[in-house]
């Protein structure tokens, strides 16, 4: 337990020689100490947030995707709208993550169904047509579980924390997802819908 001595002005750690450069040294060890704690939603949410581009743009790009969720009646809504339901089908998870491509991560909501796995980004990304002209469009991917062997879960060797769920396909595909607040769960929904497919 650390002492404190008490000034009128402020209170100084007695281990520190009282400059601010050595207490803001302090405080931003223990910062980075509350969110280094493994497991605890805080380190989950900043592990998710650093992907994306700017701190400031991400924080943005989430509260628009909570306020669509609400705006569209939940995420279940969101699918349908995105993707149809085909008969029979129902959704079991839907989780933030990113998709990885050639162009870097993509922000967005990977949804697992009875039927496939699906893909769909927060926000529209611009590209160009065969015409020339620019398209804005939501980035999407579906891939029926019918077609997935296998997902493997992956880390990063130089930052265990970076973890990956790999998608393969039995064409030869793979899609390479991240950035999940809840890597374990999403993982063990996506290999009960996969079994639950290959069942069928």
């Amino acid at each position: 337990m650390n002492s404190f001595e008490k000034t009128p002005e402020r209170r100084v750690p007695l281990y520190s020689d009282g400059s601010p450069s050595s207490y803001d040294h302090s405080k931003l060890g223990h910062k980075k100490q509350l969110i280094r704690k493994r497991g605890g939603i805080v380190f989950r949410i900043y592990e998710h947030v650093k992907l994306g581009p700017k701190f400031s743009v991400t924080a943005k790009g989430k509260l628009r995707l909570g306020a669509k969720i609400i705006r569209q009646g939940g995420r279940k809504n969101i699918f349908k709208h995105a993707f149809g339901i085909v008969e029979g089908e129902e959704l079991l998870k839907a989780s933030q993550c990113y998709l990885s491509t050639s162009a870097g991560p993509i922000a967005g909501l990977l949804f697992m169904s009875t039927h496939r796995v699906a893909f769909c980004s927060e926000q529209s990304i611009t590209f160009p047509s065969p015409t020339g002209e620019l398209i804005k469009t939501q980035y999407k991917v579906m891939i029926p579980l019918k077609k997935v062997i296998k997902a493997n879960q992956s880390e990063n060797v130089s930052e265990p924390d970076m973890k990956y769920i790999e998608v393969v396909t039995d064409d030869n595909f793979d899609f390479w997802f991240m950035g999940f607040l809840r890597y374990e769960k999403a993982f063990k929904s996506l290999r009960k819908a996969i079994s639950m497919a290959h069942r069928c």
